[in-house]
Protein backbone atom coordinates (compact mmCIF):
# COMPACT_ATOMS: atom_id res chain seq x y z
CA UNK A 1 0.00 0.00 0.00
CA UNK A 2 1.04 3.59 -0.55
CA UNK A 3 2.83 5.34 2.24
CA UNK A 4 1.34 8.83 2.20
CA UNK A 5 -2.11 10.35 2.09
CA UNK A 6 -1.75 11.78 -1.39
CA UNK A 7 -1.32 8.27 -2.82
CA UNK A 8 -3.95 6.43 -0.82
CA UNK A 9 -6.96 5.14 -2.76
CA UNK A 10 -10.17 6.95 -2.00
CA UNK A 11 -13.92 6.24 -2.04
CA UNK A 12 -16.16 9.20 -2.87
CA UNK A 13 -19.93 9.16 -2.33
CA UNK A 14 -22.22 10.58 -5.00
CA UNK A 15 -25.90 10.35 -5.98
CA UNK A 16 -27.19 9.35 -2.55
CA UNK A 17 -27.59 10.43 1.09
CA UNK A 18 -23.81 10.49 1.63
CA UNK A 19 -23.14 12.64 -1.46
CA UNK A 20 -19.80 14.45 -1.26
CA UNK A 21 -18.30 12.46 1.62
CA UNK A 22 -15.04 10.59 1.08
CA UNK A 23 -13.01 7.86 2.77
CA UNK A 24 -9.29 7.09 2.49
CA UNK A 25 -8.89 3.32 2.09
CA UNK A 26 -6.15 2.62 4.63
CA UNK A 27 -7.75 -0.64 5.76
CA UNK A 28 -10.83 -2.78 5.18
CA UNK A 29 -14.19 -1.01 5.49
CA UNK A 30 -17.72 -2.39 5.71
CA UNK A 31 -20.60 -0.52 4.10
CA UNK A 32 -24.13 -1.03 5.37
CA UNK A 33 -27.13 0.24 7.29
CA UNK A 34 -25.93 -0.85 10.74
CA UNK A 35 -24.51 1.98 12.83
CA UNK A 36 -21.43 -0.13 13.59
CA UNK A 37 -20.40 -0.15 9.90
CA UNK A 38 -17.46 1.96 8.78
CA UNK A 39 -19.65 3.61 6.14
CA UNK A 40 -23.26 3.92 7.33
CA UNK A 41 -25.86 4.29 4.58
CA UNK A 42 -29.19 5.25 6.19
CA UNK A 43 -31.58 3.58 3.77
CA UNK A 44 -33.79 0.51 4.25
CA UNK A 45 -32.80 -0.85 0.83
CA UNK A 46 -29.30 -1.33 2.27
CA UNK A 47 -28.53 -4.49 4.27
CA UNK A 48 -27.11 -4.15 7.78
CA UNK A 49 -23.73 -5.32 6.48
CA UNK A 50 -23.99 -4.87 2.73
CA UNK A 51 -20.49 -4.86 1.20
CA UNK A 52 -16.80 -4.85 2.11
CA UNK A 53 -13.89 -3.01 0.48
CA UNK A 54 -10.46 -4.43 1.33
CA UNK A 55 -7.01 -3.10 0.38
CA UNK A 56 -4.62 -5.95 -0.48
CA UNK A 57 -1.11 -6.20 -1.92
CA UNK A 58 -2.73 -6.91 -5.29
CA UNK A 59 -5.19 -4.02 -5.25
CA UNK A 60 -8.54 -2.99 -3.77
CA UNK A 61 -11.16 -5.73 -3.54
CA UNK A 62 -14.94 -5.18 -3.48
CA UNK A 63 -17.12 -7.92 -2.02
CA UNK A 64 -20.89 -8.19 -1.62
CA UNK A 65 -21.77 -9.62 1.81
CA UNK A 66 -24.88 -11.50 0.75
CA UNK A 67 -26.97 -8.33 0.62
CA UNK A 68 -30.66 -8.51 -0.21
CA UNK A 69 -30.64 -5.82 -2.92
CA UNK A 70 -27.18 -6.35 -4.33
CA UNK A 71 -23.97 -4.49 -5.03
CA UNK A 72 -23.06 -3.36 -8.55
CA UNK A 73 -19.83 -2.17 -10.16
CA UNK A 74 -20.21 -0.17 -13.37
CA UNK A 75 -23.74 -1.53 -13.66
CA UNK A 76 -22.76 -5.22 -13.32
CA UNK A 77 -23.72 -7.25 -10.24
CA UNK A 78 -20.86 -8.15 -7.90
CA UNK A 79 -20.59 -11.91 -7.32
CA UNK A 80 -17.70 -12.78 -5.05
CA UNK A 81 -14.62 -10.55 -4.98
CA UNK A 82 -13.76 -8.15 -7.79
CA UNK A 83 -10.69 -5.95 -8.20
CA UNK A 84 -11.58 -2.27 -8.42
CA UNK A 85 -10.06 -0.09 -11.14
CA UNK A 86 -9.57 3.68 -11.08
CA UNK A 87 -12.88 5.41 -11.83
CA UNK A 88 -15.11 2.40 -11.13
CA UNK A 89 -18.65 3.25 -10.03
CA UNK A 90 -19.97 1.20 -7.09
CA UNK A 91 -23.72 1.08 -6.48
CA UNK A 92 -25.12 -0.09 -3.11
CA UNK A 93 -28.69 -1.31 -3.78
CA UNK A 94 -30.45 1.67 -5.38
CA UNK A 95 -29.61 3.85 -2.39
CA UNK A 96 -26.05 5.09 -2.72
CA UNK A 97 -23.45 5.42 -5.46
CA UNK A 98 -19.69 5.72 -4.94
CA UNK A 99 -16.74 6.30 -7.21
CA UNK A 100 -13.44 4.56 -6.51
CA UNK A 101 -10.28 6.54 -7.26
CA UNK A 102 -6.82 4.98 -7.08
CA UNK A 103 -5.43 8.05 -5.33
CA UNK A 104 -6.49 11.44 -4.02
CA UNK A 105 -4.54 13.03 -6.86
CA UNK A 106 -7.15 11.80 -9.36
CA UNK A 107 -10.11 13.22 -7.42
CA UNK A 108 -12.34 15.20 -9.84
CA UNK A 109 -13.02 18.82 -8.97
CA UNK A 110 -16.50 19.13 -7.52
CA UNK A 111 -19.15 19.80 -10.17
CA UNK A 112 -16.47 19.82 -12.87
CA UNK A 113 -16.82 18.10 -16.21
CA UNK A 114 -14.07 16.74 -18.39
CA UNK A 115 -12.17 19.43 -20.24
CA UNK A 116 -10.97 18.62 -23.75
CA UNK A 117 -9.69 21.96 -24.99
CA UNK A 118 -9.30 20.63 -28.51
CA UNK A 119 -12.64 18.88 -28.74
CA UNK A 120 -15.04 20.75 -26.48
CA UNK A 121 -17.47 23.02 -28.37
CA UNK A 122 -17.40 26.74 -27.65
CA UNK A 123 -20.90 26.56 -26.14
CA UNK A 124 -22.14 24.18 -23.41
CA UNK A 125 -23.88 21.19 -24.96
CA UNK A 126 -26.82 19.05 -23.92
CA UNK A 127 -24.75 15.90 -23.41
CA UNK A 128 -21.81 16.13 -21.03
CA UNK A 129 -19.63 13.50 -19.46
CA UNK A 130 -16.95 13.17 -16.80
CA UNK A 131 -14.34 10.63 -17.87
CA UNK A 132 -12.87 10.15 -14.38
CA UNK A 133 -16.16 9.25 -12.71
CA UNK A 134 -17.77 7.74 -15.84
CA UNK A 135 -20.88 9.85 -15.30
CA UNK A 136 -23.04 11.19 -18.13
CA UNK A 137 -25.62 14.00 -18.06
CA UNK A 138 -28.16 15.06 -20.68
CA UNK A 139 -29.88 18.39 -20.05
CA UNK A 140 -28.45 18.19 -16.49
CA UNK A 141 -30.18 14.81 -15.92
CA UNK A 142 -27.72 12.04 -15.06
CA UNK A 143 -28.02 8.68 -16.79
CA UNK A 144 -28.70 6.17 -14.00
CA UNK A 145 -27.87 3.43 -13.47
CA UNK A 146 -24.47 4.24 -14.97
CA UNK A 147 -23.57 3.12 -18.48
CA UNK A 148 -21.69 -0.16 -18.78
CA UNK A 149 -17.93 0.13 -19.31
CA UNK A 150 -18.23 -0.67 -23.02
CA UNK A 151 -21.12 1.78 -23.52
CA UNK A 152 -19.16 4.53 -21.77
CA UNK A 153 -15.97 3.86 -23.77
CA UNK A 154 -17.93 4.05 -27.02
CA UNK A 155 -19.54 7.33 -25.99
CA UNK A 156 -16.18 8.69 -24.77
CA UNK A 157 -14.56 8.17 -28.19
CA UNK A 158 -17.48 9.84 -29.97
CA UNK A 159 -17.52 12.67 -27.41
CA UNK A 160 -13.83 13.41 -27.88
CA UNK A 161 -14.46 13.62 -31.63
CA UNK A 162 -17.96 15.11 -31.59
CA UNK A 163 -19.01 16.56 -34.91
CA UNK A 164 -16.51 14.32 -36.74
CA UNK A 165 -17.12 10.88 -38.20
CA UNK A 166 -15.31 8.09 -36.33
CA UNK A 167 -14.71 4.91 -38.32
CA UNK A 168 -16.12 1.60 -37.16
CA UNK A 169 -12.60 0.12 -36.95
CA UNK A 170 -11.45 2.89 -34.61
CA UNK A 171 -14.53 2.39 -32.42
CA UNK A 172 -14.05 -1.37 -32.20
CA UNK A 173 -10.35 -1.02 -31.35
CA UNK A 174 -11.11 1.65 -28.74
CA UNK A 175 -13.87 -0.29 -27.00
CA UNK A 176 -12.55 -3.85 -27.17
CA UNK A 177 -8.80 -3.23 -27.45
CA UNK A 178 -6.38 -4.09 -30.22
CA UNK A 179 -5.76 -7.63 -28.97
CA UNK A 180 -9.36 -8.81 -29.32
CA UNK A 181 -10.69 -6.36 -31.91
CA UNK A 182 -10.14 -8.78 -34.80
CA UNK A 183 -12.63 -11.17 -33.25
CA UNK A 184 -15.34 -8.54 -32.75
CA UNK A 185 -18.11 -8.61 -35.34
CA UNK A 186 -19.87 -5.66 -36.93
CA UNK A 187 -23.04 -7.01 -35.30
CA UNK A 188 -21.48 -6.69 -31.84
CA UNK A 189 -20.74 -3.01 -32.46
CA UNK A 190 -24.24 -2.45 -33.84
CA UNK A 191 -25.77 -4.05 -30.74
CA UNK A 192 -23.62 -1.88 -28.46
CA UNK A 193 -24.58 1.28 -30.37
CA UNK A 194 -28.26 0.31 -30.17
CA UNK A 195 -28.11 -0.15 -26.39
CA UNK A 196 -26.30 3.17 -25.95
CA UNK A 197 -28.87 4.96 -28.11
CA UNK A 198 -31.65 3.46 -26.00
CA UNK A 199 -30.05 4.68 -22.76
CA UNK A 200 -29.68 8.21 -24.17
CA UNK A 201 -33.19 8.23 -25.62
CA UNK A 202 -34.61 7.34 -22.22
CA UNK A 203 -33.44 10.79 -21.06
CA UNK A 204 -33.91 12.79 -24.28
CA UNK A 205 -35.96 11.16 -27.05
CA UNK A 206 -36.22 14.42 -29.01
CA UNK A 207 -32.76 14.34 -30.61
CA UNK A 208 -30.65 11.73 -32.42
CA UNK A 209 -27.24 12.06 -30.76
CA UNK A 210 -25.44 9.13 -32.39
CA UNK A 211 -25.83 9.04 -36.14
CA UNK A 212 -24.63 6.43 -38.64
CA UNK A 213 -22.84 7.84 -41.67
CA UNK A 214 -23.21 4.95 -44.09
CA UNK A 215 -19.92 3.67 -45.42
CA UNK A 216 -17.88 5.83 -43.04
CA UNK A 217 -18.76 5.34 -39.36
CA UNK A 218 -20.55 7.11 -36.52
CA UNK A 219 -20.82 10.74 -35.47
CA UNK A 220 -21.94 12.35 -32.21
CA UNK A 221 -24.15 15.36 -32.85
CA UNK A 222 -24.36 17.23 -29.55
CA UNK A 223 -26.58 20.32 -29.76
CA UNK A 224 -25.94 23.42 -27.63
CA UNK A 225 -27.59 23.57 -24.23
CA UNK A 226 -30.39 26.09 -24.63
CA UNK A 227 -30.91 26.34 -20.88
Amino acid sequence: MAGNGDELPILVAQSGPLNGKRWMLQGAIILGRDEQCDVVIPDRQVSRQHARITPTSGGILLEDLGSKNGTHCNGAPVDGNILLQDGDVVQIALAQQFIYLSSDATLPLEASFVDHSLTEPALPCRLRLDIRSRRVWIDEVEILPPLSASQFHLLEVLYENQGDVVSRDVLINSVWGDEVANGVSEQALDALVRRLRDRIAAIDPTHSYINTIRGHGLRLENPPDEG
